[in-house]
């Protein structure tokens, strides 16, 4: 698709004052510009690749085989059109990088406009994706301890709370929430987006090598046509859910230097091809054979429905703690940039390392305590997320693109954008009905720390 070129006749180049450039450097996202391009790739994986891959499955038992195809299709190539803007969109304005998302938005809708219609969203997404991180390696955590304890101790083990596990959990980012920037936590992310394609493998091959059940139906979950729309609604939302990555998208690409003649949007686009690359690898294979081999009797999380051989769950899950932990940092840095720029610019706070020790560690306590306190925040983020998942990732893109570069009316590039606008619209107003319907089951048999 022909790149359309911005309205230049009022851009001039943006000269930053030693002031904003001091604050870069102690920034986060801005302190360090010498990322490769393979650090776009894992970085990528490891914020899109979730635990959530393994609840594909069960969401296609929702849509059924058609709708369900669809679905994983038409979100694989829409996000990565999506992240293709964004890539493209990073550096429009000369001598100008917009290293946040809601930068960009402030450039697409102006200076105030565009903070209220980004930056409510990019934290529901990134904070709620970070407390159900922190359930989900509590989770694991305990699955883990469970399966060990019963195989290798003659004891019985005496079933213990979620909620020690997910301070556990939590411990490990009371460390690791200190490390400075995002290249800093290369490392940490490398090893996130191998657990990600390596439990992902697991799941449909030990699908595969189980077989499809004899007794297998294709057919609807719930017995009634109400269940069954509820359903379907809730499972839109499941697959919006696991296209999240756009959220931390410009933040990863303001890692890599940047020049007139090399562009940083080159070897981010480069990353990003070889990130959804390893996306298709982990989404579709789960999905589809962990759908064909169980059917409509699949459980939400793959590996429960394999129950054996024991020690390949054992190791899905330690995969599993492992991606997440490194999943948590990536969605958390953003919120540590736009936490510490507010402390500095508004409040008039001095960049300190104190600061950022209880900024840090009072965010990860936060989201530790969210966890405990409500442990089904899966349906809540199912709500909150169609609302906010869908507009940052599915259409906010396009909406900005048409803003800014005004394609020819009815031309290709003005047609796709509206397409992906009005599925994003869509998904954004259907998927948290099936959520909201989810959350209010849950809450009749709910007790605080129970």
């Amino acid at each position: 698709m022909e790149l359309e070129k911005p309205p230049n006749k009022d851009i001039k180049a943006v000269v930053l004052s030693k002031e904003e450039e001091d604050l870069n450097k102690w920034l986060p996202i801005t302190s360090n510009r010498n990322a490769k391009w393979w650090y776009s790739a894992f970085h990528n994986v490891t914020a899109m690749v979730g635990a959530g891959v393994l609840g594909l499955p069960f969401a296609m038992s929702e849509l059924g085989w058609g709708p369900g195809v669809t679905m994983l299709i038409l979100s694989w190539l829409i996000t990565l059109y999506t992240l293709w803007q964004m890539v493209e969109m990073h550096e429009m304005v000369p001598g100008k990088r917009f290293d946040r998302y809601h930068e960009l938005g402030q450039h697409a809708f102006g200076e105030k406009l565009g903070l209220w219609v980004v930056v409510p969203q990019q934290l529901v997404v990134e904070v709620g994706v970070n407390v159900v991180y922190m359930i989900t390696g509590g989770n694991s955590i305990k699955k883990l301890h469970d399966i060990l304890c019963n195989r290798f101790t003659n004891l019985h083990c005496k079933p213990m709370r979620g909620t020690y596990f997910t301070m556990i959990f939590a411990g490990v980012h009371f460390l690791l929430s200190h490390f400075p920037n995002f290249n800093a936590i290369a490392s940490i992310s490398v090893l996130a987006a191998v657990m990600s394609l390596s439990y992902s493998t697991i799941g449909w091959a030990a699908s595969l090598h189980k077989g499809i059940a004899p007794d297998v139906q294709y057919g609807h979950r719930a017995s009634t046509t109400t269940g069954n729309v509820f359903n379907f609604l809730s499972a839109l939302g499941d697959v919006a859910f696991a296209f999240a990555g756009h959220n931390v998208v410009l933040e990863i690409q303001a890692t890599i230097p940047s020049t007139p003649e090399k562009p940083s949007k080159k070897p981010m686009w480069k990353g990003v091809l070889v990130a959804y690359a390893v996306v298709a690898l982990c989404y579709f294979p789960v999905a589809l054979i962990g759908y064909l081999v169980f059917g409509d009797k699949v459980e939400d999380n793959i590996l429960i429905s394999l129950e054996k051989p024991w020690w390949l769950i054992a190791i899905a899950n330690l995969f599993v703690v492992i991606h997440v932990i490194g999943s948590y940092q990536v969605y958390a840095m953003p919120v540590f940039d736009m936490m510490e720029s507010f402390l500095v610019l508004r409040m008039k706070f001095k960049p300190s390392f104190m600061l950022r020790f209880v900024t840090r560690t009072g965010y990860v306590a936060f989201t530790m305590f969210i966890a405990i306190t409500f442990p089904f925040f899966g349906g809540l983020l199912g709500f909150f997320g169609g609302l906010a998942f869908a507009p940052t990732t599915y259409f906010l893109p396009c909406i900005m693109w048409l803003a800014i570069y005004k394609p020819k009316k009815y031309g290709l590039s003005w047609i796709t954008n509206w397409f992906c606008i009005i599925f994003g619209v869509l998904l954004m107003v259907l998927a948290p009905i099936g959520a909201l319907r989810q959350i209010i089951l849950q809450a009749k048999s709910f007790k605080f720390y129970a």
